[in-house]
């Protein structure tokens, strides 16, 4: 059975995004080849990433943007491998919503995500938002947490937890900017 995948990345004091979702702090450490290395491999033992529905018009953007008409950016390969990936938005309002490889469900979203786990192929990503992420947690369907710790509090913002969650840390890998990125199972 394919696994969910959850990578975000989360300040020092818990937040994976300013009160009104500014994510500006995440540059804050400047780039980093050793973090960049295991982005792309987390990215390429996947071969679906689930967006939310707030986040989707941005996400989709960005990548395709890079991919047309950035063909020297450093995140290249990370581009390439989003825009040719199969992404499903998951939304109660919308039913159509533009992209490469973009699908949009409307069903529930536990049913949705444990038959996504069912199909074969590689496993399933996601890298938020906030909200959509907070329903996965809450209805139990991540099978492992990538979470990157940047140095940097911002004292409030948003969170992925509505309630305690116990996770079991099955490995760190320091980057040379400061950051943390922790692999976390469920306990």
């Amino acid at each position: 059975m394919r696994k969910l995948k959850l990578q975000m990345q989360m300040t020092i004091d818990g937040f994976v995004a300013g009160p009104n979702g500014e994510q500006d702090w995440v540059w804050l450490a400047g780039p980093d080849e050793v973090g960049f290395r295991e982005i792309i491999a987390l990215a390429d033992s996947s071969d679906t990433i689930l967006l939310g529905r707030k986040m989707t018009r941005e996400f989709i953007d960005h990548w395709e943007h890079m991919v047309d008409h950035q063909p020297d950016h450093p995140a290249q390969p990370l581009a390439q491998l989003i825009v040719n990936m199969r992404k499903i938005t998951f939304s109660h309002t919308e039913t159509a919503i533009t992209g490469r490889n973009l699908e949009v469900e409307n069903g529930d979203l536990a049913t949705a995500v444990q038959a996504l786990k069912k199909e074969p192929g590689k496993d399933i990503l996601v890298y938020g938002g906030a909200g959509f992420v907070r329903s996965l947690i809450d209805h139990d369907l991540v099978d492992e947490y990538y979470i990157i710790s940047n140095p940097v509090a911002i004292g409030s913002g948003l969170s992925i937890f509505n309630e305690m969650k116990v996770l079991k840390l099955e490995r760190s890998i320091p980057f040379k900017n400061g950051k943390v990125l922790n692999k976390y199972l469920p306990a």
